[in-house]
């Protein structure tokens, strides 16, 4: 593996993104930016590449930017219990999405096999979309 300082596009190209999201996040402070030697070309080190990986690796399981700026400072090996809380805030918000997820399923397959009933007059599909909500749906 290559261990000597890289450019920013040998950098990106590792860790598979684009050099845009590599000065994006040298923008909102989540990555360093190494100086740029007189005449020359900035070089990063190792460690950006890691520090990348792991913004990539939470983006993957679904934390924010400042959630991930909140993880990085934890990434220490001494703040596992602060990290636990972030991570269990995390699922708690999956876990509500999941359930609104499966209602909304629930309810296209209804308009879905309503229309497929081949419903007299108006399409219910649209129709539901025209009207107002009935009591205890979603707007």
């Amino acid at each position: 593996m290559d261990t000597a300082p890289s450019t920013i596009g040998k950098v990106a190209h590792r860790v598979g993104v684009n050099v845009e999201t590599v000065r994006y996040y040298q923008r909102i402070g989540l990555l360093a930016e190494p100086a740029r030697p007189r005449g020359g070309v900035r070089r990063y080190p190792e460690e950006t590449v890691a520090r990348l990986r792991f913004i990539r690796r939470a983006q993957q399981l679904g934390f924010s930017l400042d959630d991930i700026r909140n993880l990085l400072v934890l990434n220490d090996s001494t703040h596992c219990r602060e990290a636990r809380s972030l991570a269990a805030h995390k699922l708690d918000l999956v876990e509500s999405r999941i359930t609104d997820l499966r209602a909304l399923r629930k309810r296209l397959r209804e308009l879905v096999a309503a229309c497929d009933a081949g419903a007299a007059g108006a399409c219910p599909i649209l129709d539901t979309l025209s009207h107002p909500p009935r009591a205890g749906e979603a707007t």
